[in-house]
């Protein structure tokens, strides 16, 4: 996430709190005993959205493969540990699975050139299947059509794509959890409160940054003392969003809410404790390993979870079932929860954040 040359007094003093706050995460994962360390994570309650009305359902993988399949996974960016955990569930589950499985990574969401090669590389090498988290579902369109043209099966996993694109995808609904969020924000409001927010939801075109506004203003539109004053669209890593904070701090001397993605909260600590705003209020629209220390310590109100390890596994297994023919759900949804201190004691962390030991894997060997 950070870089050896970073020098900026602000991200400097968020590399050491996100140090720490590490440290305590492995301090408390150590704490496990063997047997929760091994919960498995299904059945999994998510929403079956395959006919087009979500339907509460339970999700449970196939017990293994029928042969140790070759699976090509595609992602944005390994910037932060949101996609770490989405990672750590693919690598289980595949594991588990007892498949092949190879993980790239495009370095960002400017980066869709790269991706499209990468997709490229996935059908010359001959995948069984590919599981692709993309920059650009409209960008992929043409590479879909090119894979299912030799087909290759291709599951879509956390980041939203249009309609049918895929025989099988797996992500949230995004405008129900951006308006988890605001209805997190406005619980925590007192009666006639002046909210002025300024939002930060993200790459503009990803289409889950878009989502995630929506669903955020339609929450706290109900409040009449709520304003959004600016929206602020940019990639999400710590570096540009510390930028676009400092920018919106000068620009927005009223604001008292920092609503936008989990670097966006990173990074507005910092930026809020240098500005001396400690009037600021700060909710992160998803989940990495730094919002929930963040919680604990109070420097946000509160995080949305869209439990990303558990939307990993199901990514390995919809594509089994595709390669298998055996029946699969074409849309996945989980079930988006706000997180705050008074929830967080109910959180199945399992599903949410990889073990903070945990290094990424990029390639598993079927055995």
């Amino acid at each position: 996430m950070f870089t050896a040359t970073t020098r900026h007094p602000v991200l400097s003093r968020l590399r050491r709190r996100t140090l720490a706050g590490a440290a305590l995460l492995a301090f408390a994962a150590t704490s496990l005993s063997p047997a929760a360390a091994e919960t498995k994570w299904f059945p999994m309650k998510i929403y079956d959205a395959s006919s087009g009305t979500p339907k509460a359902a339970e999700y449970t993988p196939l017990a293994k493969a029928a042969k140790p399949y070759n699976i090509c996974v595609l992602f944005p960016h390994m910037k932060d540990s949101f996609w770490v955990a989405v990672a750590y569930g693919i690598v289980k589950q595949a594991e588990t699975s007892n498949v092949n499985m190879n993980l790239y990574e495009a370095g960002g969401y400017e980066n869709l050139p790269k991706q499209l090669s990468q997709f490229d590389d996935c059908m010359a090498a001959k995948a069984d299947a590919i599981i692709v988290g993309a920059i650009s579902g409209a960008g992929l369109m043409k590479k879909f059509e090119e894979a299912k043209a030799k087909g290759i099966p291709v599951v879509g996993v956390t980041n939203p794509l249009p309609p049918n694109a895929l025989p099988a995808a797996n992500y949230v609904d995004f405008v129900a959890m951006g308006e988890v969020t605001g209805e997190g924000l406005l619980a925590q409001t007192k009666p006639g409160e002046k909210l002025n927010i300024v939002t930060f939801p993200g790459p503009a075109g990803s289409g889950w940054a878009e989502s995630f506004n929506e669903g955020f203003k339609k929450a706290v539109a109900k409040n009449p003392d709520a304003k959004i004053l600016g929206e602020k669209f940019g990639d999400s890593g710590v570096a540009v969003q510390l930028q676009l904070i400092q920018d919106a701090l000068q620009a927005y001397p009223s604001i008292n809410v920092i609503w936008g993605t989990a670097p966006t909260a990173e990074a507005a600590i910092g930026a809020v404790a240098e500005a001396g705003r400690a009037d600021i209020k700060i909710v992160s629209s998803y989940e990495n390993q730094a919002m929930l220390d963040a919680l604990n310590r109070g420097d946000i109100l509160a995080f949305a979870t869209q439990y990303p390890v558990g939307e990993g596994a199901i990514a390995i297994d919809q594509a089994i079932r595709l390669i298998e023919k055996k029946p699969v759900m074409s849309l996945v949804q989980p079930v988006a929860a706000v997180i705050d201190k008074t929830t967080v004691p109910n959180l199945q962390m399992d599903l949410v954040l990889a073990p903070a030991s945990w290094s990424p894997v990029y390639s598993v060997k079927a055995k």
